[in-house]
């Protein structure tokens, strides 16, 4: 990556948990503006690399499953760092994590 350039990658999941509020409030429109701006970011596949590293991650760090989620997609892409408005990821070694 050139310097100075970053890139912005979410999980499936992430965009399951920004989307919800707008859906429950009836809101289709500003959900679909949502949606159209996570994924023109790089959206992380969870596959089955990612499902055992969570798996390990959980054991190690007694992470809720989404949150190991979270942790193994940022590891699998070598992210420099996990932005989260969750205070669970304090736990974690190996990956910088902003909240």
């Amino acid at each position: 990556m050139p310097t100075g350039e970053i890139t912005l990658a979410v999980t499936p999941i992430t965009i399951a948990e920004v989307l919800t509020g707008p859906l429950k409030a009836g809101e289709e429109a500003l959900a679909k503006r949502y949606r159209a701006v996570l994924e023109a970011w790089q959206v992380v596949t969870f596959d089955c690399d990612i499902a055992e590293s969570a798996a390990r991650l959980r054991g190690k760090y007694a992470l809720k499953l989404p949150d190991a989620v979270q942790v193994a997609s940022a590891l699998s892409i070598n992210a420099d760092a996990l932005v989260t408005h969750d205070r669970d990821f304090t736990k974690v070694r190996g990956l910088r994590v902003l909240s």
